[in-house]
């Protein structure tokens, strides 16, 4: 009897385990997020965070490139994404208190919760001050390479072909939201990998929780 008890004890985590060891692989996904993107071709060479042209802006895009401003169009695309990787790493302290604010229930609905629960967490926490620190890093990485001329240009060139619906010419407030949503969609990316990776929890109390968690999720 005592040693099932002893047994159970060692299976079951307390909750600062179930606190410390979340904390450390939210602090190890975030932390290996924002240095991906921030790396050079982070944005620009990943598929599922590249970013284009604003949707409403894509027909402009085509027909640029029609008329011979292919040139232009690339140099918009890729000023866009060189400035989200300038901002990636502007991520860090911001997750980190986020992490630190953590209640006992937030930890406990993340262990427990849905596969992307941490990077909804990070959503609702953490979204205001990402835009607030990302944008003049961006607005400051695209007016250095001349992406916000760039892209101004190129909504000026084809808001002057006739019968065309106009488009923008400021294009900050949307690389910054397209870079705050690659980053959550690389931390969702790593959040799967620690829940469903033993090799990705790499402490003795990491893999003594995810176990746990392993068998009481909800989901």
């Amino acid at each position: 009897m005592g040693s099932a008890l002893i047994s159970r004890a060692q299976i079951i985590p307390s909750s600062l385990e179930i606190g410390t060891a979340l904390k450390q692989a939210l602090e190890q996904g975030t932390a290996k997020s924002a240095d991906q993107l921030s790396a050079v071709d982070g944005f620009f060479g990943n598929a599922a965070v590249k970013i284009l042209f604003p949707p409403q802006a894509q027909k402009a895009e085509k027909t640029l490139r029609k008329i011979g401003l292919n040139k232009l169009c690339d140099d918009v695309i890729l000023s866009m994404n060189r400035a989200a990787e300038d901002a990636a790493i502007q991520a860090k302290p911001i997750f980190i208190n986020a992490i630190k604010k953590m209640s006992l229930q937030d930890v406990t609905n993340i262990l427990l919760g849905s596969p992307d629960a941490a990077t909804q967490y990070f959503k609702r926490s953490t979204t205001a001050d990402l835009f607030a620190k990302f944008r003049p890093v961006i607005q400051n990485s695209l007016d250095k390479v001349g992406a916000t001329k760039y892209y101004a240009d190129a909504a000026n060139a084809y808001n002057k072909v006739p019968f065309v619906s106009k488009i923008d010419p400021d294009i900050t407030g949307y690389a910054t939201q397209k870079a705050i949503d690659g980053l959550f969609i690389e931390i969702a990316a790593q959040e799967l990998i620690v829940r469903q990776n033993i090799g990705a929890r790499p402490t003795p109390l990491m893999q003594k929780v995810f176990a746990f968690a392993d068998k009481n999720k909800k989901f």
